[in-house]
């Protein structure tokens, strides 16, 4: 484990101190939570695209994927007139 040292604003580490409390947890714990669950929101960020794959292939009212996005965007003023 690693110790680092980072300047924080007096009024976070008041609201950290006092969730950290609420909890009854120390604000090192508090803190060490707080950048797993950064670390993990930003691994999901990066998966977006592997998560959204696949997501409607049990589909089968669509039909070809390229022939329902234009039907879906008729209505629309095409990119060359705008």
């Amino acid at each position: 484990m690693a110790r680092i040292l980072t300047d924080i604003p007096d009024e976070d580490v008041e609201k950290l101190d006092a969730l950290a409390a609420k909890d009854k947890r120390s604000r090192a714990a508090a803190i060490r939570d707080a950048v797993k669950l950064y670390l993990v929101q930003r691994a999901a960020d990066k998966d977006w695209i592997e998560r959204g794959y696949g997501y409607w292939a049990d589909r089968t009212d669509i039909g070809d994927g390229v022939e329902y996005q234009r039907a879906i965007r008729e209505d629309r003023t095409p990119y060359e007139d705008l």
